[in-house]
């Protein structure tokens, strides 16, 4: 049996059901669940923090990333375009993936996000180039690595330049292969226990890149193993405009034909959704992962996120590819989220304490878990703590719930926790060595954009 203490914690969000705020108590942590929360706990453990000056919170949880894009960020080829060339451009170099790339640039963008507080990462691959070896096996390879808990997804395109869609025909695949793949990492990896470290996702690309047929037939076996459904979705006003011109409705209504909404199905960005879409989103309990720094940089526009939340939609926060951000820091992203809508929205938008709930409680619901996103007995130890008396935050910590968003963190937390076990400590990664990943990257990168 492993064992965790944290002693005399300054301030714990808990992010619970009663949004409880905990002031100078102890957390006690058995094989990775919270065992008890409270004031001078009689407990021994294997390893013991003592917390007096922290700020502890639940780990962020990820949903949505395309890790193997760390190693196409920043090119100045791409920096002014949107979506779609954006798309087009980049399938050029990202046709030459293979499992090495995916292994090291899965360990530096979970790394990145670990490091800033996030303890559950989902990733959206659909990349699969002939001959590139087990790519899905590389990641959960990488996140055990790490101690990072791993939300990884079978993605998929089927549809070329030659029949209508955007990337080369080096990287899509036929229907049927993509289901019998989908169907072995699925029974290989997905695990369906309370507290599981592996699960799988179903995730074709997006409407513009994957057949009706994918699409249907991914939502079949998706329920029929129980997995959820996963893909982009009204991220830009040129998808939007592509599917008008080519199925006559909008993107939504296309995706519900074609069984893809419930409480099982997430989409990425839903950016151009109108009024009544919002309305059937919230009545089917349809998710969205918002990712602000993405939709900046490409210019994809503003989320409706205030009205998604005052309707009930189900709401999480996300970085998107390290491409179309440039970095992999779900802290970063949950200050411009709070900054963006405050900009937008005024006195509509949600407060920073909303927000954190988006990266931790509704995030966790959009991965249909509940066992993670919040700090209470019986939960997975999954946690981050920051120390309150950084330069930085001076004067700012009076209302620990909303200062992840208004003031936000610079630098990397002090501590990470996942499943009961500390993988940041003071700021460093604990399991690998920081320096020799990053040079190790850094040569694999160059190798691979030939630079």
């Amino acid at each position: 049996m492993s064992t965790l203490l944290l002693k005399n914690i300054r301030t714990l969000v808990s992010c619970d059901d009663s949004d409880k705020v905990y002031e100078n108590v102890d957390l006690y942590a058995e094989d990775g669940f919270i065992k008890e929360i409270g004031a001078n706990l009689d407990r021994k453990a294997d390893k013991v923090i003592y917390a007096d000056h922290m700020l502890c919170y639940p780990g962020l949880v990820n949903t949505h990333h395309h890790l193997y894009q760390v190693f196409s960020r920043n090119l100045p080829e791409v920096q002014n375009m949107e979506l779609f060339d954006w798309l087009k451009t980049l399938y050029e170099i990202w046709k030459n993936l293979d499992a090495d790339v995916i292994r090291l640039s899965s360990l530096t963008g979970m790394g990145e996000l670990m490091k800033h507080g996030c303890t559950t990462c989902f990733d959206h691959h659909y990349v699969f180039p002939k001959s590139a070896g087990d790519l899905i096996g590389a990641q959960f390879g990488a996140a055990d690595e790490l101690g990072i808990r791993m939300y990884a997804s079978r993605g998929s395109m089927d549809l070329s330049v030659k029949d209508g869609g955007l990337p080369p025909d080096s990287v899509v695949q036929t229907v049927d292969e993509i289901m019998k793949d989908s169907a072995k990492l699925i029974e290989q990896y997905h695990d369906t226990s309370y507290g599981a470290m592996h699960r799988i996702a179903l995730a074709p690309c997006s409407p513009f890149s994957v057949s009706a047929d994918l699409l249907r037939e991914s939502a079949v076996l998706a329920r029929q193993y129980g997995v959820r459904l996963h893909t982009h979705l009204c991220e830009t006003k040129d998808e939007e405009n592509f599917m008008l011109a080519r199925e006559g409705i909008r993107p939504l209504e296309y995706m519900e034909r074609l069984g893809w909404i419930g409480s099982d199905v997430w989409y990425a960005h839903g950016i151009h959704f109108n009024d009544e879409e919002l309305r059937v989103l919230a009545k089917t309990g349809t998710g969205v992962c918002h990712c602000p720094i993405s939709n900046m940089k490409l210019s994809s526009g503003i989320a409706r996120i205030p009205e998604m939340l005052e309707l009930g939609v189900p709401v999480g926060l996300g970085v998107d590819g390290s491409a179309s951000n440039d970095g992999s820091s779900l802290m970063e992203e949950l200050r411009v989220a709070f900054l963006l809508h405050r900009l937008n929205s005024s006195k509509l938008a949600p407060t920073g304490y909303d927000v954190l709930k988006m990266a931790t409680r509704g995030s966790a619901r959009l991965l249909g878990r509940d066992d993670i996103g919040s700090l209470a007995v019986g939960k997975c130890c999954d946690l981050f703590m920051i120390d309150s008396r950084r330069l930085e935050l001076v004067g700012s910590c009076f209302d620990p719930m909303s200062v992840l968003g208004t003031v936000g963190v610079r630098g990397a937390v002090d501590y990470t926790v996942v499943h009961g076990k500390v993988t940041v400590e003071n700021g460093r990664l604990v399991t690998v060595d920081e320096e020799k990943l990053a040079a190790e990257a850094e040569a694999k990168c160059k190798a691979y954009l030939n630079r």
